[in-house]
């Protein structure tokens, strides 16, 4: 116990941790869980208090994709078999900010699958963040696959605030997972982002067959970029993709690379993204205390819990959404039914997520 609250206190006074000190945290055994969880919640709560920041996704061009990603069922190189269409309009667009926005989203998420973006399909995301922006005081980041200078700089010029790029495993590792694109050129597309003046969104996933070395790798190289936002997924295998067979990774080990990510990224807006509900199941809420950030309504193509119960599980775990109203972000406690309560003349917009069944 005393080595892990050593290793917290060490990154709270500023000496980051080092790759061994970072695999001995991915390393540690089971007994170990919970004093581990407690060093990451205090650099945690250092950082981000107890808040919880949602994010909500919009799969805005689905099933259409030319890259072999060997986790993803939108490849058409897989018989995976799922929704095709291609880019939404500017309006249906915006229609899921509006839902993200009732959701009590601070961050909307416009994703699409592909290579990368048409000029054309970088105009619509553009004219709908402009929209969004006029309406809703969200954040809005973008996925669109790999980008050039030019439309790095149109993104930032519309106002989109992240632009979303994972890494998805380590440089070593990445090469049995895709092999339709160089993971160097995923680590240009960040960097073109940032240098455009928008924020890096990156991350990974765990349990594409990699080592527990690989997660320590993707977080030193995503500390080296210097991104503020680190989404850690958990591979949910997905029927007809060359990765269906595989073993999920136990939940103890994914809350132990969680924590590892939040002491190599203390600042950083870390986030429990896809496959949470699925790998970490009822061990959920101690993600919490090493992420403060993530996805709610599913994810691109598949469910998740429903809004209802993720606000729920926030309250019960003793945290708080971020809510955000016509300024600027603050907190506002959660009920038990998962609506926002406070001071009626300053929280009069009240989060009411739908009560119907998990997907």
């Amino acid at each position: 116990m005393t080595a892990w609250r050593t290793l917290a206190t060490q990154v709270l006074e500023g000496s980051p941790l080092s790759p061994s000190q970072a695999l001995d945290v991915v390393h540690a055994g089971d007994d170990e869980l919970l004093p581990l969880l407690d060093a990451a919640f205090r650099v945690r709560r250092h950082h981000h208090g107890r808040r919880v920041r949602i994010h909500v996704l919009q799969n805005a061009k689905s099933g259409v994709c030319p890259e072999d990603c060997a986790f993803c069922s939108q490849s058409l190189k897989f018989d995976s078999d799922p929704e095709q269409y291609g880019m939404q309009q500017v309006d249906q667009i915006i229609e899921g900010a509006e839902a993200a926005w009732d959701k009590g989203a601070v961050t909307y998420c416009i994703v699409t699958a592909t290579r990368g973006p048409h000029s054309s399909e970088v105009d619509v995301v553009c004219e709908a963040t402009r929209r969004i922006k006029e309406k809703y005081p969200m954040d809005v980041c973008a996925s669109l696959g790999l980008l050039d200078e030019e439309q790095a700089e149109k993104l930032a010029d519309a106002g989109v605030d992240r632009y979303n790029h994972n890494l998805e495993t380590s440089c070593d590792h990445f090469e049995n997972v895709v092999t339709t694109h160089e993971w160097s050129d995923r680590v240009e597309t960040v960097n073109r982002a940032k240098a455009a003046g928008m924020e890096a969104c990156c991350g990974g996933i765990i349990g594409l067959g990699e080592a527990p070395k690989d997660w320590v790798d993707l977080a030193m190289a995503l500390r080296e970029i210097g991104v503020e936002s680190v989404p850690v997924n958990f591979l949910n295998p997905r029927s007809g993709t060359p990765l269906e067979d595989v073993e999920k990774v136990r939940p103890q080990e994914c809350l132990k690379a969680l924590a590892m990510f939040r002491l190599v990224h203390p600042e950083a807006d870390i986030r429990m993204a896809g496959g949470r509900e699925v790998v970490l199941d009822q061990m959920q809420p101690l993600a919490l205390y090493a992420a403060n950030s993530f996805f709610t309504d599913g994810y691109l193509t598949t469910g998740g819990q429903g809004e209802s119960k993720d606000y729920r599980m926030i309250q019960q775990a003793g945290f708080e959404p971020v809510i955000v109203e016509d300024g600027p972000e603050r907190q506002v406690p959660v009920q038990a039914d998962g609506t926002s309560s406070g001071d009626p003349d300053t929280a009069h917009r009240k989060h009411q997520p739908s009560t119907s069944p998990a997907n």
